[in-house]
């Protein structure tokens, strides 16, 4: 899932412009956030073609502190480069139950539920928004 230059060019406004003597252009970096989005590989273990991994890292990092990432994934959407499906798990440590084994339970009590769910806490599962957005 890596972008061309002419594709590039279509994106190139919503990225910041680049100054000084820098290792990595713009697109390597964007093809680089890309392949570890398609892997879901580590950052160390991006290809060597890419370049250092920490570089890239900082730059998506600074990238999303900015909204500059949220602009970018739109205009690659909108454009019709990359279809991107986003899935969201998020995990609490107040609602995620532990085995009984992990707790050390001497023995299985039944459950009770009472007749408003608000008493009984949050809900024993997890959510798992699913959006592709098509332009």
């Amino acid at each position: 899932m890596e972008i061309t230059r002419e594709q590039y060019a279509l994106i190139e406004d919503c990225l910041p412009r680049q100054r000084g003597n820098v290792s990595l252009s713009n697109l390597d970096v964007l093809n680089a956030i890309l392949y570890v989005a398609e892997h879901g590989c580590k950052w160390r273990g991006l290809p060597k073609r890419f370049g250092n991994w920490h570089t890239i890292y900082t730059r998506m990092n600074r990238w999303t502190k900015a909204g500059v990432l949220d602009r970018v994934f739109e205009q690659l959407q909108a454009n019709q480069i990359v279809r991107v499906k986003l899935e969201a798990v998020s995990l609490d440590s107040t609602s995620v139950k532990v085995h009984p084994d992990g707790m050390g339970a001497l023995k299985k009590t039944a459950r009770k539920p009472s007749a408003s769910p608000v008493a009984d806490g949050t809900p024993g599962f997890i959510w798992l928004p699913r959006m592709l957005v098509r332009p």
